[in-house]
């Protein structure tokens, strides 16, 4: 039986909050945490994605839980690999399936370095062929545009460590602004925010639940509240708090401009002709940033432009990614 029998295609989306996996002919085929536990003794993978993040802030000094992407990029090599073969594993049928290609999404303000260990760490957990697709072009093709069109289209990806704000056509990056704040710097900053000001101190899960649950960017009709567990800085004890949307988006408000400001610079940059096809067709919002409350309506009223909000945002990037493995010859001029 040929060779290509026993293989596999696979496009990845190395997230740094999440990892999306799309196989050749069968679709997503898995979505879990961009997170390992190990052994600190012997550094060897105890649990990868869920079960990794179950733990996560819950361990004891023998087992450590790491992100290994770090801003979009690999900030641990040894664990990005055994994350990707973990994860590959989960989903792999046979034992005997090897990979012959994959594609892998990367920021587009990757430097050659990171962009040399994301294709290392791809070799080493098993492909053949390793071709890798910037995230914007591969947002872009999962949500249906026609990258090849000789016509201005601008996609705004808000994943966990970046933000890609790029104009693209002729199947090409025209202007990209790639800016480290995305939704890890919404969870830091309201983590701060509630211990400078409230005396209160929550782990990183906790702020992630707040940010989905009662975080905007624009005032709410009617406000949102939620009861929140952490500790109190001033008595040491566990407290129940109820904290009000208009709390969070103040803690927002900083990160948030960023993001809108970088979307503004990069409408600066855009030729005056590609600037009128995006006038006429809008600003496309993809990654799990974009459900953020209000977010469409704040950069619409600073760019003067229309936003939306793309259909599933937060799996655009792996379905363009896959439908470029599928068709890596009609794609070759959009991979790296």
């Amino acid at each position: 039986m040929p060779f290509f029998k026993f293989s596999q295609d696979v496009a990845i989306d190395l997230g740094t909050a999440n990892t999306l996996i799309h196989i050749a002919d069968q679709g997503i085929v898995l979505n879990e945490p961009s997170i390992v536990a190990v052994d600190r003794a012997s550094r060897q993978d105890i649990a990868i994605g869920f079960e990794a993040q179950q733990m996560h802030e819950r361990t004891h000094p023998q087992i450590e839980t790491i992100r290994p992407l770090k801003d979009g990029v690999i900030a641990d090599f040894e664990v990005a690999e055994q994350m990707i073969r973990g994860l590959i594993r989960k989903v792999q049928k046979n034992w005997y399936n090897s990979i012959r290609r994959m594609v892998v999404c990367v920021p587009s303000g990757i430097t050659g370095v990171e962009e040399r260990a994301v294709r290392e760490s791809a070799e080493r957990a098993g492909a053949k062929q390793v071709y890798l697709i910037k995230e914007p072009m591969a947002a872009a093709i999962g949500i249906g545009m026609n990258v090849e069109e000789p016509v201005g289209n601008m996609v705004v990806d808000i994943g966990g460590g970046t933000t890609e704000i790029a104009v693209i056509a002729l199947s090409g990056i025209v202007i990209d602004e790639s800016i480290r704040v995305a939704g890890d710097e919404l969870d830091n900053t309201i983590l701060t925010y509630f211990k400078r000001n409230h005396n209160l101190l929550i782990g990183l899960r906790t702020a992630e639940r707040i940010k989905c649950e009662i975080g905007s960017a624009v005032d709410l009709e009617p406000e949102l509240e939620i009861s929140v567990k952490g500790r109190d800085l001033v008595s040491g004890i566990p407290k129940i708090r109820s904290i009000s949307s208009e709390d969070v988006r103040e803690a927002l408000n900083e990160p948030i401009g960023q993001i809108a400001a970088a979307v503004l610079h990069c409408l600066e940059r855009t030729p005056p002709e590609l600037g009128s096809d995006i006038l006429e067709r809008g600003i496309m919002l993809t990654g799990g940033g974009a459900l953020l409350k209000g977010l469409d309506t704040l950069i619409r009223n600073r760019a003067e432009i229309p936003v939306y909000i793309a259909e599933d945002p937060l799996t655009a990037v792996v379905r363009g990614t896959g439908k470029v493995l599928e068709n890596i010859e009609t794609y070759e001029k959009v991979l790296t």
